[in-house]
């Protein structure tokens, strides 16, 4: 283990940390701080009864426990580690701030002390596909890949065991981003499109958040953005080290763009062909976009054979666009992650030459769904809706100039289970039914992938 990371984690020893919030992100730092000699208070809103095995295996791993409405009242301690979804601007964590306590976060603390070099992908849509793309890129390659984040699993616990050869891959959302101070070697945007604007104070600071992941980079580091997307661009000017760019519609002068079916990389001027589209398996244009992604973050550490191998056989993540069976000749689709209008309009809805079943809903972010309601008109023949967001995607869908002669059929329905056997109900052989929130999941599950699940498993009980 670095000496460096050896020495920091032994001056927990006697330091009193709260962890806030109790979930899978948070329960494997329990035993690592309390094998160093901390003492650790897990805090969280919820009841004991509501966390259920999440606050038993809490108190299993050595935590003392802190519950309920009033949980950050009264706390005796030295560091704070919030969750990633908890407002940085928080009265309660500013309080501590002024009164001499560290207000940090996993993420936060792994890039202070990681090793190794940092591939770090965030963006509006498509960042968990892009940021698995690049880990089995590199694993083809024989790296050892360390991957998490806002993904998978948290990297901290794993920190004594990553070697400086190794390659950190990790996911960031916004809610991460705005505290940190540090950003990687190797930073990736996707694009920048309206999103979580139900936490973040306005679009501003949600870009702001984002611009993190390049704002503390020095001359040796690479930022790979979106030419295509005007916000996601605009990082262009802020760049210390090398600029690296993909686009489906321009060619660039460092990095990845379509000719015609062909993805190019333009090394300075010096192309080579990579692939045809076509042998990317996983369908969408988007996911020609994520490859050509992926391809800027990695050049230079892998070979162009590796690259094309992964593209052939890579299936895609589970809730991305996730064929799920065929039941008389219909076919289903779970796109859980579709948490936001882009996502759904530039996924699921570009996929398919032909209208489809298209279940949607769920908590509302404060979006706007307006160019959806277009697409919705121009790709789906049964609407059928749920959740929070049901009546902002009808009255954009209706509203849209393409609606009348559209022919589309909206249907309101009051759960998943009635979503589901509605959707059966309509289908005749050769359709699609793709559920594609275009919402986040919180009014009805604790996430995505529960929401994702549950869609699943009723599909198959059909």
């Amino acid at each position: 283990m670095d000496n460096r990371i050896y020495d920091f984690l032994t001056s927990f020893k006697d330091k009193k940390i709260a962890l806030i919030g109790i979930g899978r992100s948070n329960l494997p730092l329990i035993s690592l701080f309390n094998s160093y000699g901390a003492k650790v208070t897990a805090c969280d809103r919820r009841s004991f009864e509501e966390l259920s095995e999440y606050a038993q295996l809490a108190k299993d791993n050595g935590a003392e426990l802190s519950l309920g409405e009033s949980y950050l009242d009264n706390l005796d301690v030295d560091i704070v580690l919030r969750t990633p979804g908890m407002k940085f601007y928080l009265d309660t964590l500013t309080e501590m701030r002024k009164n001499g306590v560290v207000v940090t976060s996993e993420m936060e603390l792994f890039f202070d002390l990681c090793p190794c070099k940092i591939i770090a992908v965030t963006g509006s849509d498509g960042k968990t596909t892009t940021t698995t793309i690049i880990s089995e890129i590199l694993k083809k390659a024989g790296k050892t890949v360390h991957l998490g984040g806002n993904i998978g699993k948290p990297l901290l616990p794993d920190i004594e065991k990553i070697n400086s050869g190794d390659i950190a891959v990790v996911e960031l959302s916004s809610f991460q981003l705005i505290s940190m101070r540090k950003s990687p070697d190797v930073a990736v945007v996707t694009n920048i499109e309206p999103n979580h604007l139900d936490v973040h104070k306005d679009m501003q600071e949600y870009v702001d958040s984002k611009k993190n992941v390049i704002a503390h980079q020095n001359a040796f580091s690479k930022a790979v953005l979106n030419l295509d997307n005007a916000l996601s661009n605009s990082f262009s000017d802020d760049i210390r080290g090398e600029l690296c760019k993909f686009s489906r519609k321009d060619k660039v002068y460092n990095g990845c763009y379509l000719s015609g079916t062909d993805i190019i990389y333009s090394d300075y001027g010096k192309e080579t062909k990579i692939m045809s589209i076509n042998d990317i398996r996983i369908p969408g244009m988007h996911n020609v976009e994520n490859f050509m992604t992926a391809i800027c973050a990695v050049w230079g550490l892998v070979s162009v054979d590796d690259i094309v191998e992964v593209a052939k056989s890579f299936c895609g993540v589970a809730h991305r666009a996730e064929f799920v069976r065929e039941l008389n000749g219909v076919k289903y689709y779970n796109d859980s992650i579709a948490s936001s209008p882009t996502r759904t309009s530039s996924g699921t809805l570009s996929l398919y030459d032909y209208k489809i079943l298209l279940i949607c809903g769920g908590y509302d972010k404060n979006l706007d769904y307006t160019d959806l309601g277009t697409k919705i008109c121009q790709k789906v023949k049964h609407l059928i809706l749920l959740g929070a967001t049901a009546d902002k995607i009808e009255n954009a869908t209706k509203n849209s100039a393409e609606y009348n002669g559209s022919g589309i059929n909206i249907v309101r329905v009051s759960s998943m289970d009635e979503a589901v056997k509605k959707a059966h109900e309509l289908a005749v052989c050769g359709d699609i039914v793709s559920m594609s929130p275009a919402s986040a999941s919180f009014d009805m599950y604790k996430d995505f992938e529960q929401r994702g699940n549950h869609f699943k498993q009723l599909v198959n009980e059909l």
